[in-house]
């Protein structure tokens, strides 16, 4: 992923050595064909001494991989000063450190964490926080959402590239600013929640994009970053409604053209742009 003058404060680099393998196989013709595949390979994240969790991921930004993490289980809280980051690249192991001990570091027992995107992550702790949570007032023009859609959905990824692959993109009014992606939707997520928290990034006035499914996770993770408005071109689960409905948490999926559906937080949207409208 780089950053460069396309608007981007970082966006995919499918090119970048590392993030794919070409593999050979046979096609319905019984032609043989090279394609890219993507890259997958353990990342174990420490907080202090203890181990945390191995994650499956593309191998990109694993410290914000690791402090996203840790934030959005409730590992890190605010008041927690971070005092380092240090990847070993050899080992493939991050540890974050804090200036004392949390309260967490005993709490989680060691976990895998698979490539399918729910195995493995600790609900429960995602859970806590969530009772008297109120997301900042903010708008969300239509007008937004179908530029956003339109840039994203053109922008040059490994998912385009090579498929099986989920992206997450930061995004300020009709601008997208952080995109990551990785084998699983929520360490895409985690890398944006680890780039906020590393540069101080205000989440009041944020829109949140995902190619995934809008699951309960994701809406817990986005409200425990606080922002207020979480989009995807893909669909709902029922207790992600639920959630986002009882935080107050504007959820939009099912995003295709100039159609989309709103099931949460609608008070939010300003319909300022003619979904009629050609392109």
């Amino acid at each position: 992923m780089h950053s460069g003058d396309d608007g981007y404060l970082i966006a995919p680099d499918p090119a970048r050595p590392g993030l794919t393998r070409a593999v050979t196989g046979v096609d319905h013709d019984g032609q043989r064909q090279e394609i890219a595949v993507v890259e997958e390979r353990p990342l174990t994240i420490y907080l202090n001494g203890q181990e945390i969790v191995t994650a499956m991921t593309i191998g990109d930004y694993p410290d914000y991989l690791a402090l996203g993490f840790l934030r959005n289980q409730g590992m890190l809280r605010d008041g927690e000063t971070v005092t380092g980051v240090d990847y070993d690249d050899d080992l493939q192991v991050v540890v974050v450190r804090t200036d004392s001990p949390t309260s967490h570091e005993e709490k989680l027992k060691k976990k895998t964490r698979t490539s399918g995107c729910a195995v493995g992550t600790v609900f429960g702790d995602m859970m806590e926080g969530l009772e008297g949570l109120t997301l900042p007032a903010a708008e969300v023009r239509t007008s937004w959402l179908y530029a956003l859609a339109d840039r994203i959905n053109r922008t040059p990824s490994l998912y385009l590239e090579a498929g099986a692959i989920h992206g997450t993109v930061l995004c300020h009014r009709d601008r997208p600013l952080v995109y990551m992606e990785d084998v699983g939707r929520h360490n895409a997520v985690d890398k944006v929640a680890g780039w906020m928290l590393k540069h101080g990034a205000e989440p009041s006035d944020k829109i949140l994009y995902t190619t995934g499914r809008l699951t309960s996770e994701m809406v817990i993770k986005c409200a425990h970053m606080g922002i207020p408005v979480l989009a995807s071109r893909s669909g709902f689960t029922a207790w992600g409604v639920e959630i986002a409905q009882q935080v107050g948490l504007t959820l939009i999926g099912r995003m295709r053209g100039r159609r989309f559906m709103c099931l949460a937080g609608e008070d939010r949207l300003i319909r300022d742009a003619d979904p009629k409208a050609a392109t």
